[in-house]
């Protein structure tokens, strides 16, 4: 995910795919590049990622974590990147990739799915959504571009399962986009209230303890329906999580939560 910003968006808006746009891909088995793209590179993983994996592969998301993420915070960001922890091998393959491609395929995440196309984001400010736009960028060493299967952006998105994805991403540009300005103070980026953020972004089975298990129901109160649908539903707990952070972090406020 590429967030772009408004000042310099005219050079970058003249490569975007248009609304209908056709390109040509196709990926299978009989390309000599099959899988190169699952090799040396940095995957960044959103928090709609970890939901997906983690539940595929049975285990917390604070396992998750541990196991198969690198966090890292880079100079002049307020905001942790999280990436795909890749093998310790000559290839550094990533960790789900076997001789038979991709293991967890059908929980891929979202810069998976949507290859070739690089997402993009246009970020305009707090009480504005943020914009998805999309580019055709795939590798040179990648073959499959030079396949006759057409597709536009849409129908592309609906192949690959991704409407779903690119809607998580797109939500959570909204939360990330705030963060190209510090809000920590003195405390900086490594505090509790850091900590807090990350928790309810990445973090989601830790979230929900917090949410029922804490003083957080006591201090805050949470309209009915939002909170049995977040008792179970994993997804709308990824949402709620992102409003907190927009409340607890900026001040930003929504309907079906306020201070008691």
């Amino acid at each position: 995910m590429k967030y772009i910003d408004t000042k310099a968006q005219d050079d970058l808006l003249v490569e975007k795919l248009e609304d209908g746009e056709v390109f040509s891909f196709r990926c299978h088995e009989g390309l000599e590049c099959f899988t190169r793209c699952c090799r040396n590179l940095n995957l960044f993983l959103y928090p709609y990622d970890v939901l997906r994996l983690k539940s595929l592969l049975n285990i917390s998301s604070e396992e998750f974590l541990d196991a198969y993420v690198d966090i890292v915070m880079r100079e002049s960001n307020f905001f942790p990147d999280v990436l795909l922890r890749m093998a310790e091998n000559k290839e550094r393959a990533c960790p789900f990739l076997n001789e038979s491609g991709c293991t967890v395929y059908p929980d891929r995440p979202d810069t998976c799915r949507t290859f070739p196309l690089e997402q993009g984001i246009i970020f305009h400010g707090p009480k504005e959504k943020a914009a998805d736009i999309y580019f055709f960028k795939p590798p040179d060493f990648c073959l499959g571009q030079h396949e006759s299967q057409e597709w536009t952006i849409e129908t592309w998105a609906e192949d690959q399962r991704a409407v779903t994805y690119h809607e998580m991403t797109a939500k959570w540009a909204e939360v990330k986009g705030l963060f190209q300005v510090n809000p920590w103070g003195a405390e900086g980026p490594y505090g509790p209230k850091a900590k807090m953020a990350f928790m309810a972004t990445y973090n989601p089975d830790s979230f929900r303890d917090f949410v029922f298990n804490s003083t957080f129901l006591k201090r805050y109160k949470v309209k009915p329906d939002v909170l049995r649908k977040i008792k179970t539903d994993d997804l709308a707990l990824m949402k709620f999580g992102f409003a907190w952070v927009k409340f607890f972090v900026w001040g930003i406020t929504t309907s079906y939560l306020r201070p008691r």
